[in-house]
């Protein structure tokens, strides 16, 4: 190759590498022409974007300087207020709080004051109620022991009246026994209302008592047995003695007493009247729930329901009506008829009982 043939090719090479980087600088400057009108571009949607933004950023701004103006013009005139009042709404909650606990305690100091005083108050009438049965008590031991002497005196007056009726004869006999019993009557009568009036101060203090115990079942009871005491009154108006000489003979207490007909009678009717009388209470006390007491039912501390007045002295019929009650009672409150039976609402004593507890005999000259 020649010289020349060399230099005309680097001039040609020169002359392509400068149509090239000529070629190369105008692309790379259109090209940052492009990115500089693209980020021209973008940064006016930027604004015409954030334009709305800041108008509203500047009212919102607007709006607070205007409200911070307001408030500082009337600030405490409007908060001071409000503040206090809520403060003595608070003071008077307080108060009525501790007015209401005060009254409370004071409510519950007077309820405990009252029952104090009503256990006091219980305490002194049972305390009364007891020393007033052991009263009736001995007024029944002292009525058995006048009766037992009565009975005794008559008993001796008779034997004394049998010698002589044999001398005199069987209508001077018939005439003095008459006698004798009409004074034996009289006293048994005036024994009877002695015990009328008991029954009545005995039934104002167990009515008292049932009723702070709150025991209706017996309650009813007692007003039903005062209910036969009165009609027993009723026919003690119109009843009209008869005499009638000794018949009978009974073992009691370790001596024998006499008794005609119709002491005969009433006493076998004061066993099955305490018995009717016991079968009553004891189902009262189990339909209340109370415990097993027949002693403290109305029925057995008075036991003169049947009772007219006449041939037997009033403790001798009490005697015996307690015993039936005393049996009946325990029929009555265990629900099962051991001493009698039970049929169309009548309750009847066994014959085989009645006869246990009185036994009678036939009476000898």
């Amino acid at each position: 190759m020649t010289f020349n043939s060399f230099r005309q090719l680097a001039a040609a090479s020169v002359l392509g590498a400068a149509l090239l980087l000529g070629t190369s600088v105008q692309s790379s400057a259109q090209k940052t022409d492009q990115q500089r009108q693209q980020k021209q571009e973008r940064k006016q949607q930027q604004q015409q974007l954030a334009q709305p933004q800041q108008q509203q950023q500047s009212q919102q701004k607007a709006e607070r300087r205007q409200q911070r103006q307001q408030d500082q013009a009337q600030p405490a005139p409007q908060q001071q207020p409000q503040f206090g009042q809520q403060r003595g709404a608070e003071r008077n909650q307080r108060q009525q709080q501790q007015a209401q606990q005060q009254q409370r305690q004071f409510e519950q100091q007077q309820q405990q004051a009252e029952s104090s005083q009503r256990q006091q108050t219980q305490a002194q009438q049972d305390q009364i109620l007891q020393q007033q049965r052991q009263q009736q008590k001995a007024e029944r031991r002292q009525e058995n022991q006048q009766a037992a002497s009565t009975e005794q005196q008559r008993q001796q007056q008779g034997g004394r009246q049998s010698s002589n009726n044999d001398q005199r004869g069987s209508r001077d006999q018939q005439w003095q026994g008459r006698q004798r019993d009409e004074q034996f009557q009289q006293q048994r009568l005036e024994r009877y209302q002695q015990q009328h009036q008991q029954q009545q101060r005995l039934d104002s203090q167990r009515r008292q008592l049932l009723e702070r115990e709150r025991r209706i079942a017996q309650l009813r009871y007692q007003q039903r047995y005062l209910d036969h005491l009165r009609q027993d009154q009723y026919r003690l108006q119109n009843w009209q003695y008869s005499y009638a000489p000794p018949q009978y003979r009974y073992y009691r207490d370790g001596r024998y007493y006499e008794a005609n007909q119709y002491a005969a009678d009433l006493l076998q009717q004061a066993v099955r009247n305490g018995y009717e009388e016991g079968v009553r209470a004891g189902q009262s006390d189990r339909e209340d729930r109370w415990r097993n007491s027949y002693q403290e039912s109305f029925g057995y501390e008075d036991a003169s329901v049947g009772y007219n007045g006449y041939y037997v002295d009033l403790p001798e019929y009490q005697y015996y009506f307690r015993e039936g009650f005393r049996r009946g009672y325990e029929d009555g409150y265990n629900g099962q008829y051991r001493f009698g039976t039970y049929s169309n609402g009548v309750f009847s004593l066994l014959g085989n009982v009645l006869g246990a507890i009185l036994e009678l005999q036939p009476y000898r000259y």
